[in-house]
């Protein structure tokens, strides 16, 4: 029995007049390298924004996110994350994390490529700059900084109604310190 018989992988069907039909090709997507453009943490009032505190910090998150196009199906992604950690009006950490990403994009109809770049890629890419973040928090003294998940969908829809979509998503988010139980 021939692949296209058993329902193999081949890309052509045997038609009822013996000629063969192409199969459309299927969207596809791809992550071809994944990694950290620019790192930086502060812990401006160490070693006594490391002591005992009364309570957690007032954690502000900001996320952004870019695209932008190499070649046809090449498209460089990067999430733009800072954090900035307070105990009353004395500065933590200051955390700023930009995480990029090479993705293939192959076969994406074109009215789908900017919401492809700025919902579903980013998604892809976040629980490692989510743990990027808890690490760098983590080794700078202070519990691990985690990142509740983040609505991709509703980023980009609200900057879509903004009228600004080349300028990328942003948004403010809610961000937790977990204790370290180390």
């Amino acid at each position: 029995m021939s692949d296209t018989q058993a329902g193999g992988n081949g890309a052509a069907a045997e038609t009822g007049n013996g000629e063969a039909a192409q199969e459309t090709a299927q969207p596809s997507i791809r992550i071809a390298a994944q990694y950290i453009k620019d790192l930086s943490f502060e812990n401006p009032n160490s070693p006594q924004s490391l002591a005992q505190q009364s309570g957690p910090p007032d954690i502000q998150v900001g996320i952004d996110v870019q695209a932008r196009g190499l070649d046809q199906t090449n498209f460089e992604i990067t999430l733009r994350v800072t954090g900035n950690a307070k105990f009353g009006d004395q500065t933590a950490f200051v955390v700023e994390l930009l995480y990029g990403s090479v993705f293939v994009l192959e076969n994406i109809p074109q009215e789908s490529l900017e919401p492809i770049c700025l919902i579903e890629c980013p998604r892809l890419i976040f629980p490692f700059a989510r743990r990027v973040l808890a690490d760098v928090t983590r080794d700078g003294g202070f519990p691990p900084l985690l990142l509740d998940p983040i609505d991709f969908v509703s980023l980009y829809q609200r900057n879509k109604a903004n009228q600004n979509p080349a300028a990328g998503a942003e948004a403010e988010v809610e961000a937790g310190a977990a204790e370290d139980d180390s």
